[in-house]
């Protein structure tokens, strides 16, 4: 009735209905589009509807609907992120790496459950960001991430209705839309659209991204909707939580329902009837992740029956009744194009190999640490190699082998020079050691690393004192020492390439709140050897003041937990040398002399007194990093395994399954993420 009128020919009443057709219309494109892959008109016709849509709502505003397509991009700047309740808690997966661990889920299973005959459901491990929506009559209400230990999350909801695969108002279905569902999906970012979307950050000025899901995660929990809109964000829903028409009696069924209601499942879903289908469909999926339009880092298995769910239960972090399945690390093979001698700050010279580039797992790698002369001897890596190259857990390259069949015969072997390649002091191994060390102490290289260290996030914290400006101040002659960082002035910073006036007075204002860093920090920026975050608190505790440290003998440094002989003798070799006492004394001329009370009345007090901890997985509200100092400030011990004296195993996201395992073999008690918090009363 109202196509042949024109918008400014039309009555509110016929525009309301003619509204109402057109945003009919473009939510069954959607669904088609987003939904079923099956799109049915092209993008111009599609963006008339949408044209027409707006116009009309601009000029009958009263017309427009919370549920409009128009209104996926709306909302001011949120100040903060704010959090919401999950109905149910929103669990991580069990990963496991090997067919063994993953044919010993499914056993267990089978014992647990009392038959034989345990159908799955498989699905890929999407490597993304979770997400839990919630309907209610079938509009969008709220959107939350996984969040802090499973039981809330932050509230993301203006973000969620800027991605168009999600639906603002729920397809209609022959099953009915319930009055109130709760469903939960991966956020992600196909391949191609990531690859456009960083061509234009490029061209635009803007910093790339590293991976599909670093964008799409950070996207996602911007405060700006407006800024998630420009990100090609999508989303593949794998769970059916609650609804109020009751669930189907399958995981498989749930998602047909999901389907159904144009949620946008993963095609490549698959039922399977035992555990050698699921260990064909892993090796299926592996051998064809590279094909595939998006990111994943393994597969998802999961019992299909729900009554099933309840019988086997939930760990104290993880579903018993689902696993995930990692894939081996990713390798490449690319050639070793040079080797090179790289120092650090305590006067490490460590062989570093240049590599024609190889991309791995989205990642470009160009240059691998070969770690020492033995390793290099070990593996044989010669100049001019074909190596196969390793990203563990898709994180941290390295040479895995060399493939000797690729040899030609002028490959060259790698030898560490005897001279450092920066000041040309002796290079030396001591006895007993792997690591050869510049024994140079005034070592540009040594004194770069150095203050890079100073400045680092756990130890003075000086944000800005980047490698740049490191190498600027040190070629020319600025700083000879991290002492003397606190006698530059805003007028010779700015004489620096690249930093203007209100940097360079920025930077200062960062050096000069570094004075208040606590001892342990102090400690730990010094780079004595063997001196880690753990010790120098453990180090801080015991002394209590520079002072006292810098005075006591070995007798009185083994008197330290977990101080042995080594480190007892880096310790006082460090401030046996004049010119590290010196340093030293101009720190403490700069202000810098903080002192604390004794370890024994600190670790007494803390809730974690005594108690040694191990963190696995990732966390939402802090890294592991900050998790494990958390630990130490409340008295206790962060470990990197479970033993039998382990007391607490903090598990996040993706835990380690031989950690895992370990706990339940002692009996070690697991906490989720909010468990800890609470523990140590945060």
């Amino acid at each position: 009735m109202t196509r042949h009128l024109k918008i400014q020919d039309m009555n509110p009443t016929q525009a309301a209905a003619r509204a109402e057709e057109l945003r009919r219309e473009i939510r069954e494109h959607d669904h088609r589009y987003y939904g079923l892959d099956a799109p049915t008109v092209s993008d111009s016709e599609y963006d008339a509807l949408m044209l027409e849509l707006r116009a009309i709502e601009k000029k009958f505003p009263e017309l427009i609907t919370s549920d409009s397509p128009t209104q996926r991009v709306g909302g001011e700047l949120r100040e903060g992120i704010l959090t919401v309740p999950h109905e149910l808690p929103m669990s991580s997966l069990l990963s496991v790496f090997d067919e063994a661990d993953m044919r010993q889920f499914y056993t267990t299973c089978q014992d647990e459950l009392g038959r034989k005959d345990v159908d799955l459901v498989a699905e890929p491990k999407y490597d993304g960001l979770s997400l839990e929506l919630v309907y209610d009559r079938g509009l969008l209400i709220t959107a939350a991430t996984r969040g802090i230990a499973k039981e809330q999350g932050e509230d993301v909801t203006a973000n969620a209705r800027t991605i168009r695969a999600i639906p603002l108002r729920l397809h209609e279905s022959s099953a009915g839309i319930p009055d109130h569902m709760v469903v939960r999906g991966e956020v992600l970012i196909f391949k191609e659209r990531f690859e456009e979307l960083n061509r234009q950050r490029e061209k635009d000025g803007k910093p790339t991204f590293a991976n599909p899901r670093n964008a799409a995660a950070g996207s996602l929990r911007q405060l700006d909707p407006k800024i998630t809109a420009k990100c090609p964000l999508s989303i593949f829903f794998w769970e059916l939580a609650i609804s109020s028409n009751g669930r189907p009696a399958t995981h498989w069924e749930c998602l047909q329902t999901m389907k159904s209601l144009g949620l946008k499942t993963c095609p490549e879903s698959r039922r399977l009837a035992s555990v050698d289908d699921a260990a064909r469909w892993h090796h299926d999926m592996e051998k064809r992740r590279d094909n595939l339009p998006y990111e994943i880092d393994g597969c998802v298995f999961k019992v299909d029956r729900l009554a099933d769910h309840e019988r086997l239960g939930v760990r104290a972090a993880n579903p018993r009744w689902a696993v995930a399945y990692k894939f081996t690390p990713r390798q490449k093979t690319t050639r070793v194009v040079s080797i090179d001698p790289s120092v650090g700050r305590t006067g490490a010279v460590t062989p570093v190999a240049t590599l024609e580039p190889v991309e791995i797992g989205g990642v470009t790698v160009t240059h691998v640490s070969l770690h020492n002369q033995d390793e290099v001897d070990r593996k044989d890596i010669r100049v001019g190699d074909t190596v196969l190259i390793e990203r563990a857990g898709d994180v941290i390259p390295h040479v895995a082998q060399v493939v000797t069949e690729k040899r030609t015969g002028g490959e060259k072997p790698y030898k560490l020079p005897s001279k450092c390649p920066v000041c040309g002091g002796p290079v030396e191994r001591p006895e007993g050691e792997a690591i050869a060390r510049c024994t140079n102490n005034s070592c540009p290289a040594q004194l770069k690393e150095s203050l890079k260290h100073w400045g680092s996030k756990h130890a003075a914290d000086i944000d800005g004192l980047g490698d740049k400006i490191v190498d600027q101040l040190v070629d020319r002659g600025l700083v000879h020492d991290v002492a003397e960082l606190y006698d530059l002035t805003a007028d010779r910073l700015a004489e620096l390439e690249r930093m203007g006036d209100k940097s360079a007075a920025n930077l200062v204002g960062q050096i000069d709140a570094s004075k208040a860093a606590t001892l342990p920090r102090i400690i730990l920026g010094l780079g004595i050897r063997h001196v880690g975050r753990a010790t120098a608190d453990a180090l801080a505790g015991h002394f209590g003041s520079l002072e006292a440290m810098a005075a006591a003998g070995l007798e009185d440094l083994m008197a330290v937990p977990d101080v042995g002989t080594e480190v007892a003798g880096a310790i006082a070799e460090f401030f046996g040398n004049e010119k590290n006492r010196r340093l030293v004394e101009n720190l403490r001329r700069h202000g810098m002399d903080p002192r604390m009370a004794k370890k024994q009345a600190v670790a007494s007090a803390g809730r974690l007194a005594g108690k040694t901890v191990v963190v696995t997985g990732e966390l939402e509200s802090m890294s592991r990093d900050e998790a494990e100092e958390l630990v130490r400030k409340e008295g206790g011990k962060p470990t990197s395994s479970v033993s039998k004296s382990t007391d607490y195993l903090v598990v996040g996201a993706s835990p380690g399954g031989t950690k895992m395992r370990a706990a339940e073999k002692h009996g070690t008690p697991i906490l989720s993420e909010k468990e800890f918090l609470k523990l140590v009363g945060k």
